[in-house]
């Protein structure tokens, strides 16, 4: 059997259930499965940072032999070259991500001569989006059906601080 290693690129701020399930499923596609996060300095919103994301993962896939997880700067298919991976993995949630993720994929093969392999996501994780579930879980929703555990306490814990830090900050601006 021939090697096949992939990469599965993105922010995991936070990782979701959804992403756990693309990276279970395309491990059993792959010999090797790099999930690699990425580092985006013109994310300033970032609920975690590189190192918090990077340590969590690699906990929550430590069960899977063939994951690495590692961090990258830069364009993805750079990091694919660079890792010798022979393709890109994405999950899809929705036609609009099928849309997107389509002309990336093409671009992606055009330009660079790497390949997408795209992974159906389940249905209870088809509209789980991380930004979606930083909002909630901001707004005082119950996101733990839609991140593992230990995500959901870290993000309470965090968002209660960013919180308290926020409150702090107005109230003395508002006794100025």
């Amino acid at each position: 059997m021939s090697t096949r290693v992939a990469v599965f690129p993105g922010s995991f701020d936070p990782i979701t259930c959804g992403h756990l399930d693309v990276i279970k499923r395309g491990a059993k596609l792959f010999s090797k499965l790099i999930v690699g996060v990425a580092k985006n300095p013109s994310k300033d919103k970032s609920l975690f940072t590189v190192n918090e994301r990077l340590s969590s993962i690699k906990e929550l896939v430590a069960e899977i032999k063939n994951v690495e997880v590692v961090d990258f700067e830069g364009m993805t298919v750079d990091f694919v070259k660079k890792t010798n991976a022979d393709a890109i993995l994405r999950g899809i949630r929705t036609f609009s991500d099928f849309e997107y993720e389509f002309q990336l994929a093409l671009a992606n093969r055009a330009f660079a001569g790497v390949e997408t392999v795209f992974i159906m996501a389940s249905e209870e994780n088809s509209f789980v989006r991380s930004t979606l579930i930083k909002e909630a879980a901001s707004m005082g929703a119950d996101v733990s059906r839609f991140v593992p555990t230990e995500i959901a306490t870290l993000m309470k814990e965090r968002l209660a601080s960013n919180l308290s830090s926020t409150s702090g900050l107005r109230g003395e601006e508002v006794a100025e």
